[in-house]
């Protein structure tokens, strides 16, 4: 089985860090690509950001798509699930978004869950997709650190007592049974918090991984009937005249 790992954003350590605890849960037999787009941001923080991220994603979908090394599932490494559904659209294997796997696992182990994310702005990026994905009801908060991103890279200690600081006010006053992560570059500090809080905590990378094999082994793939079809050939002008008359199967 092949997952392709798409970290949305353009920082290389991200993606390493995305690979490697991507690699640390896959079953044997799985191989993990992680990749990322050649132009973007170097992290996502804001709507501007993912709408720039998104046609990242669907390049990189489509490389995966085109190139000579059959892809068995995508995953797409931001909290926004930024070009989720059109992702979908490219292809016919699975494509998961890390929020969206984080919150359907969470409600598997838990009633109630609260989830740490970085900045209060991309907080409320979250609450939109847990209305949209149904679980507004499962989660009785979302909370930021309010670091940004990068410094999970580059202050990675400061960073991480910042998160495990809000993950022990989340576990004292939102009466809750897990903790979900929010940020693809937390894909490495799951067992760090967890040990700290003394909670189930919920990674999405992970998360995603294990959901993909599962799909995969399931033999379930996005399907091609109603809105999820491959996009209407049409010609594309000016930077994006290389999507004109997708090459899709």
């Amino acid at each position: 089985m092949h997952i392709r790992i798409i970290n949305p954003n353009t920082t290389r350590g991200m993606t390493e860090t995305i690979g490697k605890a991507a690699e640390n849960v896959a079953a044997p037999g799985t191989r993990i690509t992680a990749t990322q787009p050649d132009s973007g941001p170097v992290s996502i923080e804001s709507h501007f950001d993912e709408a720039i991220s998104a046609v990242g994603v669907a390049e990189e979908v489509l490389a995966g798509e085109r190139g000579d090394d059959p892809v068995d599932a995508y995953i797409i490494a931001c909290f926004g699930d930024p070009g989720l559904l059109a992702a979908r659209e490219l292809t016919r294997a699975p494509v998961i978004g890390i929020a969206e796997a984080a919150f359907h696992v969470a409600t598997m182990i838990s009633t109630r869950f609260s989830v740490v994310t970085t900045l209060g702005r991309t907080g409320i990026i979250a609450e939109h997709l847990l209305e949209s994905y149904g679980f507004s009801h499962h989660c009785r908060r979302v909370r930021a650190a309010e670091i940004p991103v990068l410094d999970l890279e580059d202050n990675a200690d400061a960073a991480l007592q910042r998160l495990i600081e809000e993950c022990l006010r989340a576990k004292e006053e939102d009466n809750i049974g897990a903790i979900v992560l929010g940020c693809g570059g937390m894909a490495d500090l799951t067992d760090h918090i967890s040990e700290a809080v003394g909670l189930p905590v919920v990674e999405g990378v992970t998360a995603a991984v294990k959901l993909s094999e599962a799909l995969v082994g399931l033999n379930l793939g996005t399907s091609k009937h109603g809105d999820l079809a491959f996009p209407r050939p049409k010609p594309f002008v000016g930077r994006f005249e290389s999507f004109s008359h997708l090459n899709t199967k």
